[in-house]
Parts: structure tokens; sequence; C-alpha cells
């Protein structure tokens, strides 16, 4: 991350509103290429950590669609969120939650 040395300091209440969706969309796409370099990083961990996943991201995507009247699949957000199909990212990235793991999930979701 860098700060450009020549920009100017605005106060984001003053952003238009396709500036702040402009910013919130390469927020969510510099997200989404820091999960892709950290796919060591399982599901359960952010969800133990941070109380969402990529797959919680992917629901999130498919809201915003559906906010703005568009229908996409959850297969087609999670493609999106994982950067390949959801069974392929599994398959090559996902390993077996550890009994800690699975016991502090358990821990955080008794409701």
């Amino acid at each position: 991350m860098t700060d450009d040395a020549n920009a100017t300091t605005v106060p984001i209440a003053s952003l238009s509103r396709e500036q702040q969706t402009e910013l919130e969309a390469a927020a969510f796409r510099t997200l989404l290429a820091h999960l892709d370099e950290r796919k060591d990083v399982q599901n359960i961990d952010l969800m133990n950590l941070a109380g969402f996943c990529r797959n919680c991201l992917s629901k999130y995507y498919v809201a915003a669609a559906g906010g703005a009247g568009l229908s996409v699949s959850y297969e087609d957000a999670r493609t999106r969120v994982y950067g390949m199909p959801y069974a392929e990212w599994k398959a090559r990235h996902q390993t077996e939650a550890t009994p800690e793991q699975a016991a502090a999930y358990a821990a955080g979701h008794e409701k």
C-alpha cells in the first residue's frame, strides 16, 4: 500500500456517491487479491478471528447484486471471490479443521 505524495486529502463525506463506490470497489478488489495471495488462511481461521469468511463475502456479493436488481448465483459469486470454482479451490487449498479450530468455531457460534 502506498500513499501518493501528490494526492489531495479530502474528507470522505465530501466524496460523491460515484467516487465512494469506486473507492469501495477498489478496496474490495484489493481484499480479494490479498485473500488470493493468502490461500494458507483457511475460512475457519477467518470465521474464528473476524466472524466472516470467503463464503460470507460471496453471500454479500449476491445480496449486493439483488439490491441492484440483478440476479447473480451464489456459485458465480464464489468463483469471483475464490478466483476459481469453489470445488476446485477446496480441492487445492482447503485443509481439514484442527480440533482447536473446530472448538473455537463452536464456542464462537453457540447461539
